[in-house]
């Protein structure tokens, strides 16, 4: 459904361009499908608005990274951030662009959106494979007056390397020690038990179709495909919705100067109306810019949509980055973001 509506996007740009200007931008992003929904939605307004075209494929967070490292893409997206000493022998700039949630999601006959109840834990041992049916007493515990059926559960992982995984895995590790001694946590982990899909996209698809089936996707493409998603236990006990305001209860103590490029992992926060399954989305660009131009039309795109695209984030139920931290970032562009001959690329 998403790539489908990247290849109409894309159509729309290459026309569009004829009508508006010759000297419109051209700019090409990859990486995370978990932000695709409202990056595509920020690139048709700013097109829209501006004549520039901002061409974004989804194809994973791994990808994302290694296609900037390649420098056969502007800018990269990835929901693992980037560690400190890989941005510095990359010589790479990251920066939080979006925050949202990640889901379970459930394909099982008379169970709506939001009336499943999961614990990090049983999560856990689902995806171990410990947890294998329906009405398994952890499950029927948790939810005594939901009808489950005595039906084997398949479990939909990602197969492609992947930051909601490693949001989803870095969270697992966190609320289970079987889990994060026998899997661990990261982009691609071995995983014990069921099958992948590719991005965001792969999983959905997987989940709708196959009865009995489990599997995480951003919060949008939940929603965008009328899965079911479940409530969760958070750390202070209170199981949540996953809603806009509970991701952004989850990224409201985040310490962004804490942690090189901005890095912060948003998983287990505290507080009763937290998600816990929160992450950040970041961007990734050459501080070296090749081509300057190239530079400061994806600064320029990022700028536009922090100062104009809040409503549109919203209405995906992602949370915007507050002012003062999309402040901080684009001061910090100035200094750290350079032409081949040392000039800055954003003024």
């Amino acid at each position: 459904m998403f790539k489908r509506v990247l290849l109409q996007v894309s159509v729309g740009f290459a026309f569009g361009a004829v009508a508006l200007t010759a000297q419109a931008a051209d700019i090409t992003g990859a990486g995370a499908s978990f932000p695709y929904p409202i990056y595509a939605k920020w690139a048709a307004k700013y097109h829209e608005e501006t004549g520039n075209r901002v061409n974004y494929q989804s194809i994973g967070s791994g990808g994302g990274q290694q296609q900037i490292i390649a420098k056969t893409v502007d800018f990269g997206a990835s929901d693992d951030p980037m560690k400190g000493d890989k941005l510095n022998e990359n010589n790479l700039f990251q920066f939080p662009a979006i925050v949202g949630g990640t889901v379970p999601v459930v394909n099982v006959d008379g169970i709506k959106p939001g009336q499943l109840k999961l614990s990090g834990e049983l999560l856990a041992d689902i995806f171990l494979g410990k947890v294998t049916k329906w009405n398994d007493p952890a499950i029927k515990s948790l939810n005594p007056d939901v009808k489950l059926p005595d039906a084997s559960i398949i479990v939909v992982h990602r197969s492609d390397g992947s930051g909601t995984t490693f949001g989803w895995t870095n969270y697992l590790s966190k609320v289970s020690a079987e889990w994060k001694d026998k899997v661990g946590e990261g982009k691609a982990v071995k995983w014990p038990t069921g099958q992948g899909g590719k991005g965001n996209e792969g999983v959905a698809a997987y989940v709708r179709q196959l009865k009995n089936s489990i599997g995480y996707v951003e919060y949008a493409y939940a929603k965008q495909n009328n899965l079911s998603w479940t409530q969760l236990k958070n750390l202070d006990g209170k199981f949540v919705q996953p809603t806009q305001e509970a991701f952004a209860a989850a990224a409201a103590n985040a310490d962004w100067k804490s942690a090189p490029g901005m890095g912060v992992v948003l998983t287990n926060e505290p507080g009763a109306d937290s998600w816990p399954v929160t992450s950040a989305s970041f961007i990734l660009v050459h501080k070296k810019q090749d081509k300057p131009e190239n530079g400061k039309e994806v600064l320029a795109f990022f700028d536009w949509a922090f100062k104009n695209g809040d409503k549109m984030a919203e209405e995906l139920d992602y949370v915007p980055m507050p002012d003062a931290v999309t402040n901080q970032i684009a001061e910090a562009w100035k200094t750290e973001i350079k032409g081949a001959d040392g000039s800055a690329v954003w003024k």
